[in-house]
């Protein structure tokens, strides 16, 4: 079974990972710092943000997938998708303007990023209840 619209997400995911992780090797460059943060407060907040989406994309993309695979539709899979991409940039951009305190982009980012992952354990579990 083609997985093109999980395809579609992970890709775009994979793409935003690869982005915030450029921004901290261009940091660490500029400030010649090889491991750690070396007490650099905006390479420790890019890290931060780099390692959320790291945190929280694994167990997405997986829910995701499965529920592809269990026949979701279409259209709730790229409401999901949209979703989730909306939620991950909103709390990078919210995370990095608000510098690590209260920002409305990283309030909602992450409960959007949450609705995403419940909304997919949802999903899921009618699929197997629906499969019994």
């Amino acid at each position: 079974m083609p997985l093109a619209i999980s395809g579609l997400y992970i890709s775009l995911t994979a793409l935003l990972i690869i982005t915030l992780a450029y921004r901290v090797i261009k940091l660490r460059r500029v400030h010649k710092i090889g491991i750690g943060s070396a007490g650099n407060e905006t390479l420790s907040l890019a890290r931060r943000v780099h390692e959320n989406l790291l945190e929280n994309a694994a167990m997405a993309m997986l829910l995701f997938v499965v529920a592809e695979s269990n026949g979701t539709s279409a259209a709730v899979l790229h409401s999901f998708g949209t979703l989730w991409l909306v939620s991950r940039l909103m709390h990078a951009i919210g995370l990095t303007q608000g510098k690590g305190g209260y920002h409305f982009g990283r309030f909602w980012g992450v409960l959007m990023t949450w609705a995403v992952i419940v909304g997919l354990v949802v999903v899921n579990l009618a699929a197997f209840a629906s499969s019994l």
